[in-house]
């Protein structure tokens, strides 16, 4: 297992150095990345919603990352026809600060780490959302480590890109980026 994540670390990172960033250009491609570093683990106790100061946040190098990766997405002409995120503060800011269109929130999106939400309903219903996109469209998901590995069974670092397609019943990883560790 360590080898595989190695080995995905060295590829991601040769080809984010190299701007192949041309997986993320396919039509309908489902591009799941977890927000940026936000230092910490899950959230406070006094957690709510609306309120980023009860929430762990994006640090300087989490607001950084954002940014340098929507630079690079930008520079290599990706861009999305949808950007959906979690209503979590650290969601938001990732997508807000990458610059790469619109952000809509949408709940499915949420963290359910460590007992919140509902991960089978909210998964059922990302691939839902996802499935009234039109096949070509191109959409970037951001969002939390634990609904992406239940979309996709893997793992994935803040700020890491898992460039999936649609098939059968749910997701397909076709590739993965870390532009900026």
């Amino acid at each position: 297992m360590r080898f595989l994540l190695t080995f995905w670390m060295i590829v991601a990172g040769s080809l984010a150095g190299a701007a192949d960033l041309s997986a993320l250009k396919a039509p309908g491609v489902v591009a799941l990345m977890r927000h940026a570093l936000a230092p910490g683990t899950g959230d406070p106790a006094a957690f709510r919603l609306r309120d980023c100061a009860t929430q762990r946040n994006l640090d300087a190098r989490g607001r950084a990352q954002a940014q340098e990766t929507g630079a690079a997405l930008r520079a290599a002409g990706v861009t999305f026809d949808h950007v959906w995120s979690s209503r979590w503060c650290r969601a938001l800011d990732t997508a807000a600060l990458m610059e790469m269109g619109t952000v809509v929130e949408q709940p499915p999106l949420d963290s359910f780490y460590a007992g919140q939400g509902d991960p089978e309903g909210q998964t059922k219903a990302t691939l839902q959302m996802i499935e009234t996109l039109p096949e070509a469209a191109r959409v970037l998901i951001v969002t939390h480590q634990v609904n992406i590995t239940a979309l996709t069974g893997l793992g994935v670092g803040s700020g890491e890109i898992i460039v999936t397609r649609r098939g059968g019943k749910g997701l397909i990883p076709v590739g993965r980026y870390m532009i900026v560790p």
